[in-house]
């Protein structure tokens, strides 16, 4: 009897490792999936019924619409006409007080990506809000201030790293992450998901 329990408890306890990360997964792909539909999902959904006049849900819908915006974005991007428009666009959204804010920074955050290079230059941990608590910030500048020299850190905030702190340390109070910008960069996009 005992025997068997424990035969039991081990075959279930190695169940439990195969299963957890395969739910895991599974969670965290349907989530995405389920984001990535729903953005255009909801409005072609309505327009379906308009037309249609019957109510209809095609799951992926949305998500194949959207690859096909990036697609001519992208298109939009890559060719003389589509440069200028998107330049005047540019202009445009950073003349809107609370848009320019939000538009730059994340046209910044993308840059990361595209390019590789960035104005931060390197990522570090810092105990910010209170001793004892890392978190992951970017290194913006160095300045000097009544002789002592300080370093500005952009700390990004969950889920929106588009807004944050700049905070100044000094240089002692700095510890380095062991991540490049572009990892942990996709560290606080992910909201610690994509751990490096």
């Amino acid at each position: 009897m005992k025997n068997s329990l424990e035969h039991l408890r081990g075959k279930f306890i190695a169940g439990l490792f195969v299963v957890i990360p395969v739910g895991i997964t599974i969670f965290i792909l349907k989530f995405l999936f389920n984001f990535a539909d729903g953005i255009l999902g909801s409005y072609l959904d309505s327009l379906f019924s308009l037309i249609s006049h019957r109510e209809a849900h095609l799951p992926g819908l949305g998500m194949i619409t959207g690859a096909v915006v990036i697609y001519l974005a992208g298109l939009l991007a890559t060719n003389v006409l589509g440069t200028q428009f998107l330049h005047w666009w540019d202009e445009l959204l950073s003349r809107i007080p609370l848009v320019k804010s939000i538009y730059t920074s994340s046209k910044q955050l993308t840059k990361v990506f595209s390019e590789g290079k960035t104005s931060y230059r390197r990522a570090v941990f810092v105990e910010w809000p209170r001793p004892g608590v890392r978190a992951v910030g970017f290194v913006t500048a160095e300045v000097e201030r009544d002789g002592q020299r300080l370093v500005v850190v952009y700390v990004p905030t969950m889920p929106n790293p588009t807004s944050g702190f700049a905070l100044f340390f000094r240089e002692e109070d700095v510890y380095e992450s062991g991540m490049t910008v572009e990892e942990a960069v996709k560290f606080v996009v992910s909201g610690g998901v994509v751990a490096i």
